[in-house]
């Protein structure tokens, strides 16, 4: 039986950005179209390991979403 060759750092290591903010400079609550795209179909919020985000936008994400909620723009 053959062992299976380990896999290296780089192999982890290419992470690709979030391709949803490219052009996107301030996350608002108000765009509930945007917001949307980091939701699943039942309402939860994506982690940041799905959609690609850094801390500090997966951190914005949350909040501007939250605040939609309150509002009533997001479910």
């Amino acid at each position: 039986m053959e062992r299976q060759q380990r896999r290296t750092t780089t192999e982890f290591s290419t992470r690709r950005g979030a391709k949803y903010l490219e052009n996107v400079t301030v996350i608002d609550y108000k765009d509930h179209e945007l917001l949307r795209k980091f939701m699943t179909e039942r309402g939860k919020i994506l982690p940041a390991r799905t959609t690609g985000v850094s801390s500090l936008q997966q951190r914005q994400i949350k909040r501007a979403i939250r605040r939609a909620r309150v509002v009533g723009l997001l479910p």
